[in-house]
């Protein structure tokens, strides 16, 4: 793998966690059920990073914490693309899609400042 001063792109990612998993013979493990349950215990150890912080304190991680939680949204990147690649759903079209629909859903001018569901209004 490359140094991690290296940002890979989406596709480069998933090529090298197709070989990853190749090498290990872990292709066998990663099916749309377990990647998703994977996918969630990852977030799951992300949030424990935050259980019982002030909003304040969310904001300002210690050195430690911070690198704690650089680790485990890693982790949550890592198996969505996993569970995507799996399920052969572009990512970034995906997340495009669905930024328009949310758009669509809250409009800016009708929700500004509000942090209730689009179903709510």
């Amino acid at each position: 793998m490359k140094s991690a001063q290296h940002t890979p792109s989406l596709d480069a990612l998933r090529d090298t966690l197709r070989r990853f998993a190749a090498e290990r013979d872990w292709g066998q493990f990663h099916s749309p059920k377990n990647l998703a349950m994977a996918l969630s215990v990852e977030a799951a150890e992300l949030l424990e990073h935050f259980q019982w912080l002030t909003e304040a304190e969310s904001a300002r991680l210690s050195p430690t914490r911070h690198a704690q939680v650089r680790e485990e949204l890693a982790d949550v990147l890592l198996y969505l693309l996993l569970l995507a690649d799996k399920l052969d759903i572009d990512l970034l079209a995906a997340a495009g899609d669905k930024i328009v629909l949310n758009a669509a859903r809250y409009p800016a001018a009708k929700v500004r400042g509000s942090s209730k569901k689009y179903t709510e209004y």
